[in-house]
């Protein structure tokens, strides 16, 4: 039987598999990408018996590759915060997916697991923007703020990692990091021993500096959107920099676009809880996805720009 885990490279599904392959430790094969990278199943040629392991995939965008996997016998476990849609009704689906507000992938994993390895799930709350959630776990260990904000650290700089148009953008390519990784039952240790974690921390704050003087595209009462130079880092910081502007912000929108290496968009957008509509359905409406507070777009073509600057505005300012 083959083992093989599929998981977004993010700060959520990087934790998430940490803390299932401490609990359950074997070799398996890793299909990852950069954070938009959504369509992962389709990659994966597994047969029947193997068992594929999906974290903080949407099921909704990989329906049909899921449906296929499962007719060819493979079994599959798949955990995610993500809205599935229906979810398949089979013998060989274990379903863990929760798409409630203030719960992230790795607080599901956590959930599953009994809290045995809480620290990677209280970094990848922090990393997905649920600071509260992440206090909230953190209080459960009896953690000081030096070790809580050590956490938070780490949270988002291996979000930041994730964010870019191809592995090229990226500081570490996401299944290189999870390979560090894998060599630390403890985040904390991970923190203070391991050069790679100065080295993301440093890009993302390196980053974060060259726009954080920068004047939104447009500007409303309710919200802004922010047009990022064409860089590497413009492609790095994106998420990173709506996560930042929403968490300084609490009550208005916010809209991030960095230009991709063909003309198109790739955008994040960030609303307050309980805003309607929701980020991901507004994203939806330009064929993206996401969660109530935090989705995004991968392809928004240049000739979309402007009207998505009009419908963010009327939805939101």
């Amino acid at each position: 039987m083959r083992r093989i885990d599929v998981f977004n490279g993010d700060a959520d599904g990087l934790c998430a598999l940490r803390q299932l392959r401490l609990a359950e430790p074997a070799a398996s094969e890793l299909v990852t990408g950069v954070k938009r990278d959504i369509a992962l199943l389709g990659r994966v040629a597994a047969a029947a018996g193997d068992l594929v392991t999906v974290l903080d995939v949407s099921l909704e965008r990989n329906r049909a590759a899921l449906l296929g996997l499962l007719e060819r016998g493979v079994r599959v476990r798949y955990f995610d915060h993500h809205v599935a849609g229906e979810i398949p009704s089979h013998p060989g689906l274990q379903a863990f997916i929760d798409a409630s507000g203030g719960i992230c992938t790795s607080m599901l994993v956590d959930r599953h697991l009994g809290g045995r390895f809480r620290g990677w799930a209280v970094a990848a709350a922090f990393g997905d923007g649920l600071d509260q959630a992440a206090l909230n776990l953190g209080a459960t260990m009896a953690l000081g703020a030096a070790e809580l904000e050590k956490l938070r650290e780490l949270g988002r700089s291996l979000n930041y990692n994730a964010y870019g148009e191809t592995e090229a953008d990226l500081l570490v390519p996401p299944a290189r990091l999870y390979h560090v990784l894998a060599g630390y039952q403890d985040p904390l240790r991970f923190i203070a021993e391991h050069e790679l974690f100065r080295r993301l921390d440093a890009g993302r704050h390196a980053d974060l500096a060259a726009v954080s003087d920068m004047e939104p595209y447009w500007a409303g009462q309710g919200g802004e959107v922010y047009l990022l130079p064409d860089a590497p880092s413009s492609r790095r910081v994106s998420g990173t920099f709506a996560n930042q502007l929403a968490r300084q912000h609490a009550r208005r929108a916010f809209a991030v676009l960095a230009p991709g290496r063909d003309g198109s968009h790739r955008v994040s957008v960030r609303v307050p809880a309980g805003t309607h509509p929701g980020a991901d359905e507004f994203c939806r409406s330009f064929a993206g996805g996401g969660r109530r507070e935090a989705a995004g777009i991968d392809r928004l073509p240049a000739a979309d720009l402007e009207p998505f600057v009009s419908r963010f505005a009327a939805a939101f300012g």
